[in-house]
């Protein structure tokens, strides 16, 4: 614990970016409920979807790798994923069908991981296919609250986002199933490693 709030842990551009990233969805409700705009907020989350990556890649190529960013980063990336999600589907600028598949998937993965980590899983690093699955995802959803926001090309946005929305919702659920014996492997492996020391 007193590695993962240590100085070196908490002061790093990374988690300063992450940080950031979270202190953005503040801004991304207010767009969407207080402005009523459904194209500022669709802008916002977007931008947040394309700088997923940027935390990551100067934590690996800075050497800044920390015990707190390795938590961080994928937390905030799911507390932004999950807190839009449910704003637009109240919003109704996705449909609900589309933010509960997301949902669901996100939150039943998420918790798996969760109870699995408590019985002492070793942590293991998202799959490729996994990363895909988000970034698609990350880009049909702004796609689609485009697609209701009033403006000229709206029509193409909502081509673009069915043509986004689906392969990646079938590479969200496809990396899921992937997912179960990845987790009871090194849930086995982490048990026997505890059960060695």
């Amino acid at each position: 614990m007193s590695e993962l709030f240590s100085r070196k842990s908490v002061l790093t551009v990374p988690n300063f970016i992450s940080l950031v990233r979270l202190l953005c969805l503040p801004i991304f409700l207010w767009a969407l409920f207080e402005q009523d705009s459904r194209l500022a907020a669709a802008l916002i989350l977007g931008a947040l979807g394309a700088t997923d990556w940027i935390d990551g890649y100067v934590a690996r190529r800075f050497n800044q790798v920390s015990p707190l960013g390795a938590i961080l980063d994928p937390t905030v990336d799911r507390l932004l994923f999950i807190v839009g999600l449910v704003a637009l589907g109240i919003d109704g600028a996705v449909p609900w069908v589309i933010a509960g598949l997301i949902l669901f998937r996100e939150a039943g993965i998420g918790l798996l991981m969760v109870v699995a980590t408590a019985f002492g899983m070793e942590r293991f690093s998202v799959t490729y296919l996994g990363k895909w699955a988000t970034f698609i995802l990350m880009f049909a959803v702004p796609a689609l609250t485009l697609a209701h926001s009033g403006i000229a090309i709206e029509d193409l946005f909502l081509v673009v986002g069915w043509l986004l929305v689906v392969p990646g919702l079938f590479l969200s659920y496809l990396t899921a199933w992937r997912y179960l014996p990845a987790i009871v492997e090194h849930l086995r492996a982490g048990r026997a490693r505890r059960s060695t020391i």
